[in-house]
């Protein structure tokens, strides 16, 4: 299973780094909102989302959350800061997404993607645990 947590993490980030490009294209070159695009980050987002959770609770690490995980940096890491900073970052991305959405203007509606991707593409860079990153061991 972490294995599969993994591997869409390496999807999302490309999956985000292509709705970032392309609707930043589209943003610079005025040209219409592409929803698909969009909702591929938003899709691949959310399946990691709920890997992650179903990984979260089956290694029981709700139980193991004490006084002595914020002590030692690696734990804390994989039970409270990673969980918390990637459920934000997925719901900025799906702010962004429903927002752009809604919106008539095209061009709002693309730079509205890219910000909200783009800080939650930020977030996700931020607190993977690279140094015990399946892919990386």
């Amino acid at each position: 299973m972490l294995h599969l947590h993994s591997t869409i993490a390496i999807v999302l980030l490309l999956a985000l780094v292509i709705s970032i490009v392309i609707t930043l294209m589209n943003y610079l070159g005025n040209k219409p909102y592409n929803r698909k695009i969009a909702l591929l980050g938003f899709i691949v987002s959310h399946i990691q989302l709920l890997v992650g959770l179903i990984l979260y609770f089956v290694l029981k690490y709700p139980s193991m959350i004490s006084g002595s995980v914020m002590k030692d940096p690696t734990l804390r890491l994989k039970i409270i800061e990673h969980p918390l900073t990637m459920i934000i970052a997925i719901v900025l991305i799906t702010i962004g997404y429903s927002k752009a959405k809604k919106m008539e203007n095209s061009r709002k509606a693309n730079q509205t993607v890219v910000i909200f991707y783009i800080i939650g593409l930020i977030l996700m860079l931020a607190r993977i645990p690279w140094g015990t990153w399946s892919l990386f061991a």
